[in-house]
């Protein structure tokens, strides 16, 4: 059975201070129609501008990832996008009143248990997985990074952590599933060491920071004057180190609660790939700056495959997207003008058709008919005739709008064409559809090999238009 995208059911806030600027904050998330991925909107600022979660948009990975676009940005969200994730949603609308999210107790607990109270709906469109079918690597000798991703059936991630201290070194966590996410992951606080503690605090960071959302290691001795003065600045009667070198602010959930927060950033930072994985993910020494890179891997790899995915070879025998009973409710065009027989693919921004050229053609009569080859212009028409579905398929009630092409350059012809072969169409757009203007470039391929290319300027016009 094939999954459905999910978004949430009803608005929901989650309320706090952000953790490095104090400033109270209010994130509310709200539902979103499908395939609108996730988005964060600044509802404090000016014409409320939209930030695509998306590693292309990370500004900065210190302390934590920050997203920016149209003139905005939004800090620390990694744990928030951790919960969406966790909660298995898809679309979905994270409206925020200032900078940076609330930091609650350094978890992810806060945003999933928000999101588990209103609960989630199915949507019509289909849930988007990416099945890598290859290794992915990334490796940061000067910080001992290593991030590989496995083919798998479903998401899976590892992390190992390993701070060479005496108090914080080993530890490894496992996700074996994401639907373990909320249970087991979820609740696991950020932490902090000592030094990094006094060194944020003595450069006017984690102004909204407390004893009670992060578990702070202590890696050397530290003086009863040194806890008197932590006690004073965290508005606590007192501070104390316990044995195995945690200040005595929070109690560990898990003896691994530092690994297993580690791997609750990798959830978050990875979904900036834009996409459900279906991957083993092994992280050793994994930070936010490493994992927004090895997003991008992924994301550009992804890429490839859906730009290959219309070169050759071509599956001539899946189930055709397009037969010609529904060409024909496209296109006004019918035998013997009509030259598309089948739409193999087609995605936003690219199109495949497929021509089968037979001897009963009826320009084979007449265009050298002792050695018959079909003529270059008609082949222009066929592969223009693939581009305008893939035109009219990007405004509503296609069947009222029609393609004219204004333009035709950059034509090669390199091979002929002949009865028996089955010319096959790949199209792109140059650049995205203006004001009805669509710019292509065509490539017919016969037995994999091209034949002919073209550019294309299109106008779609409304039918009846003077």
């Amino acid at each position: 059975m094939t999954d459905k995208q999910r978004t949430i059911a009803a608005p929901v806030s989650v309320s706090g201070k952000g953790l490095h600027t104090g400033v109270d904050v209010t994130l509310t998330f709200k539902p979103a129609p499908e395939n609108s991925g996730i988005q964060f909107k600044r509802v404090d600022l000016d014409e409320q501008p939209v930030i695509q979660a998306d590693c292309d948009h990370v500004l900065d990975t210190n302390r934590g990832t920050t997203i920016g676009s149209n003139g905005a940005q939004v800090a620390t969200i990694e744990h928030v996008m951790a919960a969406i994730t966790g909660m298995q949603i898809d679309n979905i609308m994270v409206e925020i009143d200032n900078y940076e999210t609330p930091i609650k107790d350094g978890s992810a607990r806060f945003f999933t248990e928000a999101l588990e109270k209103v609960g989630t709906v199915e949507q019509s469109a289909e849930k988007e997985f990416f099945e890598l079918d290859k290794v992915l690597t990334y490796y940061d000798a000067e910080h001992k990074v290593e991030i590989i991703a496995i083919p798998a059936d479903e998401l899976k991630i590892s992390v190992m952590i390993d701070f060479e201290t005496e108090v914080l070194s080993t530890q490894n966590a496992t996700l074996e599933s994401i639907t373990d996410f909320n249970k087991e992951i979820s609740s696991c606080r950020t932490f902090v060491f000592l030094h990094e503690l006094e060194f944020l605090l003595s450069n006017d960071r984690i102004k909204g920071g407390d004893l009670n959302n992060a578990i702070v290691f202590v890696n050397r001795v530290i003086t009863q004057e040194e806890l008197d003065r932590l006690a004073r600045l965290f508005n606590k009667p007192s501070v104390k180190v316990l044995r195995k070198g945690i200040l005595n602010n929070v109690d560990l959930y898990f003896e691994n609660e530092p690994a297993r927060h580690k791997l609750l950033d990798v959830v978050g930072d990875l979904r900036l790939a834009g996409v459900g994985l279906k991957a083993h993910i092994i992280a050793k020494r994994p930070g936010h700056g490493a994992n927004v890179e090895f997003a991008k891997i992924i994301k550009k790899y992804k890429v490839e495959k859906e730009k290959n995915r219309f070169e050759p070879p071509f599956d001539l025998n899946k189930t055709p997207l397009f037969d010609i009973n529904k060409i024909q409710e496209l296109l006004p065009h019918r035998p013997p003008f009509l030259l598309v027989d089948k739409i193999l693919d087609m995605d936003e921004s690219h199109v495949i058709g497929m021509k089968n050229v037979t001897m009963n053609e009826g320009f084979f009569v007449g265009h050298f008919p002792g050695e018959p080859v079909m003529p270059g212009v008609l082949q222009i028409e066929a592969m223009a005739q693939t581009g305008g579905i893939l035109a009219l398929n990007t405004v509503d009630e296609p069947e009222n709008y029609l393609t004219f092409f204004l333009k035709i350059e950059h034509v090669k012809f390199r091979n002929k064409v002949v009865p028996g072969d089955t010319l096959v169409f790949s199209l792109r757009l140059l650049s995205p559809i203006r004001r009805g203007l669509c710019h292509m470039k065509g490539i017919g391929y016969v037995a994999n090999k091209p034949v002919i290319e073209a550019e294309m300027l299109a106008q779609i016009s409304k039918k009846n238009n003077p």
